[in-house]
């Protein structure tokens, strides 16, 4: 199981949400290269970075401080974050980013996850971020009525490379990861799955990567409120 570091970027900064609000933000970083440098060189080898101006509006804001990201660093990168168009997918991909992440489109405009997929195989992730089982969009502001499994099942019957489930409820409060949806979202899948929220000691680390075929987790407060070394993390990780 990889661990994998994340940068969320709010106007070019490094900032944590607490789960998903945006008017509930810490800024930890004014330099998001420096950052993804550090978090590499504890071994990283997957950076997450979410453009969360971009979940909020749709439009992205923050591709100077991602393409600042892309040139500090050789680890492979995904990005999310306000993708919602084939244009945008094509600019990612033309900066040298390995994988983009659909989230919000996917339940909008599930033909144009089909059409990425095809254009970019095996470089289309698709967020699904769920809250009590049930899909969330447009930065968690909306919860529909489509259920986090089905959606990720038809994601992969379109081609998507993987999914990266989130736990609205548990990101951003170091509670613990919902182990049991993530297991089961990953025994009903044959794609890779990608834990993210809550993530918050190394126990959590060990607890995730007991779980048979989970691809990595995510983790993004607690390492940078301290909770835990990334070093001791992807150790753990690597020897489970």
């Amino acid at each position: 199981m990889l661990v994998i570091p994340a940068i969320d970027l709010k106007d070019g900064q490094c900032v944590r949400l607490l789960q998903g609000r945006k008017d509930d933000s810490t800024v930890y970083s004014d330099n998001p290269a420096a950052t993804a440098r550090k978090w590499q060189s504890c071994g990283a080898k997957l950076l997450h970075v979410v453009d969360l101006d971009g979940a909020f509006t749709g439009e992205q804001k923050n591709l100077a401080s991602i393409l600042s990201i892309r040139n500090a660093v050789t680890m492979d990168i995904e990005v999310g974050g306000g993708i919602r168009d084939l244009v945008r997918i094509d600019q990612l991909i033309g900066l040298g980013i390995d994988r983009v992440i659909l989230g919000t489109v996917a339940i909008e405009k599930p033909e144009l996850v089909k059409e990425a997929c095809a254009k970019y195989p095996g470089r289309v992730l698709v967020g699904i971020d769920a809250k009590n089982g049930f899909v969330a969009v447009k930065g968690w502001v909306e919860v529909t009525q489509v259920l986090a499994t089905d959606l990720a099942r038809h994601m992969q019957d379109s081609g998507a490379a993987g999914v990266i489930y989130t736990d609205i409820a548990k990101d951003g409060m170091l509670a613990g990861p919902n182990i049991e949806a993530t297991a089961s979202l990953v025994r009903q899948l044959n794609i890779p799955v990608i834990a993210s929220g809550g993530v918050s000691s190394l126990d959590d680390i060990r607890r995730l990567a007991a779980i048979p075929k989970l691809f990595g987790a995510i983790t993004g407060k607690a390492l940078y409120a301290g909770a835990f070394d990334l070093r001791e993390a992807v150790a753990i990780a690597e020897s489970a």
